[in-house]
């Protein structure tokens, strides 16, 4: 039985408003220090940890985000643009503390933990970060030739078994693959 032609304007028109349903759930999701997490976990999670250096770092956070225009997926950004060099590290210093806390439950929540250490950075909570999660199974490092503790950081991926890459497309790819498994086990 062939559809009348207004049964088949109502599903064009059905179609048609669920597209842009269907696109927006493919959209990723960022959130970014202090906002608060995404209330629901129905995508993967992903938190863009590595190098910043108080905002001396390359944004590659940036890029990364760029990247996965087209993935489902939360992405968890601590780079924050209202962050103030002026804050004290300190626990004491309510502003800090609140980016401290923000990161540890952050780093909590995500599925995958990318760790970027930049030649020429220090990013030492990156490598507390590491130590933090070298056994969750959640880790994927890239530290390329010229970062300080390169000997550290390789050791310590081996012995834990994390995994690492060789540059910023493996990165995106194995990110990509990770995303599209955590996504399959949650739907």
């Amino acid at each position: 039985m062939t559809p009348s032609i207004g049964m088949r304007r109502l599903l064009l028109t059905s179609l048609l408003l669920a597209a842009p349903l269907a696109a927006q759930a493919a959209e990723p999701v960022v959130v970014t220090s202090p906002q608060p997490l995404p209330a629901s976990h129905d995508r993967a999670r992903l938190f863009l940890g590595g190098s910043i250096d108080m905002g001396k770092a390359t944004d590659w956070q940036r890029d990364m985000i760029a990247a996965l225009a087209d993935a489902r997926v939360a992405i968890l950004n601590p780079r924050r643009p209202d962050w103030n060099p002026a804050w004290k590290p300190e626990a004491s210093d309510p502003n800090f503390r609140q980016q401290v806390e923000w990161e540890l439950a952050a780093l909590d929540s995500a599925d995958i933990i990318i760790l970027y250490f930049a030649p020429g950075s220090q990013s030492p909570v990156s490598l507390l970060e590491m130590g933090l999660h070298a056994r969750s199974g959640k880790l994927i490092i890239f530290c390329p030739d010229g970062y300080w503790r390169k000997g550290n950081v390789d050791i310590t991926a081996g012995h834990y078994g994390a995994k690492q890459v060789s540059s910023f497309d493996a990165l995106l790819h194995e990110v990509r693959a990770r995303i599209a498994t955590v996504n399959r086990a949650l739907d």
